[in-house]
């Protein structure tokens, strides 16, 4: 009797359980009903749609740097050219021998610490070449056309040239840089015009020294050489008669 009992509780829990999932079933269904709805009345509405069809802005330079740290096979083989022999040689040639420059005296002349622009510097002279500054025409040709008695260095960079021929007058300036130190440069320049045959005075203010001079012809010249204080010179020459 009690065997047919339980049959009995056992299939009333089955019917139970069965009745369930038909209903969790219909849950179900109605949710996903819903959730369609809602999808399509969300995709109806003008504001979302502008939304998900809206380009996606991009950058052009900013995407130009996307990835730029990635590794990428070179354009071109590397090549490592042979340099020239004397590319580095400059003025340090082993085989060039400096005069050394007397000691410089005190720098008397305050207009050429004053000067700020090469025209000034040369009117600052009070020769005839001075009188000459006002019709400096300002070009990198002019560096090229300093006397050869008293060049460029060889290592120099140029900064700023100009220069004025003709109508009485005759005048080249440049301003430049070279990567070694004034005392140096000092010596270079006064070996240069020492032996051209021109007269030779050094003078000093500080980290500026000038040397000048000239020459029986009235070829005159002035070599204002400041120390920068990073073993490098910043250089005004100016030459004329």
């Amino acid at each position: 009797m009690r065997s047919y009992l339980s049959i009995g509780l056992i299939c009333v829990s089955l019917a139970a359980c069965s009745d369930g999932g038909s209903g969790n079933e219909s849950d179900l269904a109605a949710l996903d009903a819903e959730l369609t709805q809602g999808q399509s009345a969300s995709g109806a509405d003008p504001q979302v749609m502008a939304t998900l069809n809206d380009p996606i802005m991009v950058d052009p330079q900013l995407g130009a740097k996307s990835n730029a740290d990635a590794i990428r096979p070179a354009p071109q083989p590397y090549a490592a050219p042979v340099p020239h022999p004397g590319v580095a040689a400059g003025s340090a040639a082993p085989d060039e021998k400096l005069l050394a420059a007397p000691a410089p005296k005190p720098l008397t002349d305050a207009s050429i610490r004053q000067s700020i622009t090469l025209a000034s510097l040369a009117g600052s002279r009070r020769t005839k070449a001075a009188a000459c500054n006002g019709r400096l025409a300002y070009s990198a040709n002019w560096a090229n056309r300093l006397p050869a008695e008293l060049p460029l260095h060889p290592d120099a960079r140029v900064t700023e040239a100009g220069g004025v021929e003709g109508n009485g007058c005759s005048m080249r300036v440049a301003s430049f840089f070279v990567a070694k130190p004034a005392a140096l440069l000092v010596d270079w320049y006064y070996t240069r015009a020492v032996r051209a045959g021109f007269s030779a005075e050094h003078q000093a203010d500080g980290a500026t020294h000038v040397l000048g001079g000239g020459r029986r012809e009235g070829l005159t010249y002035l070599v204002v050489l400041t120390d920068r204080g990073d073993g490098g010179t910043d250089i005004d020459l100016i030459t004329g008669r």
